[in-house]
């Protein structure tokens, strides 16, 4: 049982609370004496302790003179409702801390392996440092750039077509490839679709798994046009509507219609987040989202949407869900469409392609360069 083993066996251990902690990464600990392990556990939820400390009260007495191997470099600052591992570490008699990476977050970025070199612990970061990386892409992310981290999925034919002309899109994909969106909505913090969405199909955007969680669910509606019967507005959490100011929504209905319209979302509820201008800057409206913690979206929406994402430049990774199906037709939705197109020299290019069967379709995913 070598280094990689056990950091290997942290990481597993974090992958556990996929989608639980956010705006926390994830974590896993575990606690190595005499060639066996002693202790382990994983950070759960935001707000709740990390897995260090878990680790450490489970193995108790038994931590001194120990191996502690953890996915995540451990925290060592205060500026949270949790005490900094750390402290724990050391107090806990550990003689050895081995890292899967370091923490990116400005307030800790290499400060925790000094406090424990400093006290005498050896340290060893970089075990596995790719796959630890890998794990937690959502909080890199966010804590870099404080801006979420954003995923376009697509379901399309084989053709590139997500809808008839007349808009028939359910379903497109097999059960298996849908049920892989379910746990994926389960992993994000919010959904982002338009109002043609919401008026074609009434979506619910939610998690359809055992013991899977609800996104919050963000629509993109610059007239305040989604009815008030709208699934997404009787499920919870909250839906959050973006919406041009009222000086300059359409005039297809009156200010007076716009007030009562939008008094009705507030009592329901609704959270309505106005930009200026005539289209939204979704790079704007990232940064908003990351004030509010959101540290991870999934886009799902039409040929439009996927096309101003695109260009853009918010999309961190592609998801398209192929299924072996041919519609054809001028008129049919393509996947991406969009008033301009870019030369091949400048198309968008993807990086770390992976293609796998899914039932009867593909998905094929990647990260935009």
């Amino acid at each position: 049982m070598n280094d990689e083993f056990y950091v290997r066996r942290a990481i597993k251990l974090a992958a556990k609370a996929r989608g639980r902690t956010s705006p926390n990464p994830m974590v896993g600990a575990v606690i190595v004496k005499n060639g066996g392990i002693i202790s382990e556990d994983f950070h759960r939820k935001h707000g709740t302790s990390h897995a260090e400390a878990l680790a450490i009260k489970k193995a108790g007495e038994n931590s001194k003179g120990s191996t502690l191997y953890v996915s995540l470099e451990p925290c060592c600052h205060t500026e949270k409702r949790t005490p900094p591992c750390t402290k724990a570490i050391i107090n806990a008699g550990i003689k050895k801390v081995i890292i899967g990476m370091k923490d990116p977050n400005p307030k800790v970025s290499g400060r925790g392996i000094l406090e424990l070199q400093g006290a005498g612990i050896v340290v060893k970061s970089g075990i596995l440092e790719d796959k630890a990386k890998k794990l937690n892409e959502i909080y890199i992310k966010y804590i870099t750039s404080g801006r979420p981290f954003v995923i376009l999925k697509i379901a399309m034919t084989l053709d590139g077509k997500i809808a008839t002309p007349e808009g028939q899109s359910k379903w497109i994909t097999g059960g298996k490839a849908r049920r892989i969106v379910h746990r994926l909505r389960s992993r994000v913090d919010a959904i982002i679709t338009a109002i043609g969405t919401v008026k074609a199909d009434d979506p619910q955007l939610t998690s359809r798994i055992k013991g899977g969680k609800n996104p919050r669910r963000i629509v993109i509606d610059p007239d305040l046009e989604i009815p008030v019967d709208a699934k997404i507005l009787q499920i919870p959490p909250e839906t959050i509507i973006i919406a041009r100011k009222s000086e300059v929504r359409s005039q297809s209905i009156t200010k007076e219609q716009s007030a009562v319209k939008e008094r009705t979302l507030l009592d329901k509820g609704v959270q309505i987040i106005k930009y200026e201008g005539e289209k939204v800057k979704l790079d704007w409206l990232m940064k908003k989202l990351g004030r509010m913690e959101i540290t991870s979206v999934l886009i799902e929406g039409g040929s439009s949407l996927n096309a101003h994402a695109l260009e853009d430049g918010i999309v961190d990774k592609v998801m398209f869900f192929v299924a072996p199906e041919i519609i054809g037709g001028m008129g049919s939705f393509p996947a991406v469409g969009g008033k301009t197109h870019k030369k091949l020299e400048e198309a968008y290019r993807i990086k770390d392609l992976k293609i796998r069967k899914i039932g009867r379709d593909f998905l094929i995913e990647g990260y935009i360069k």
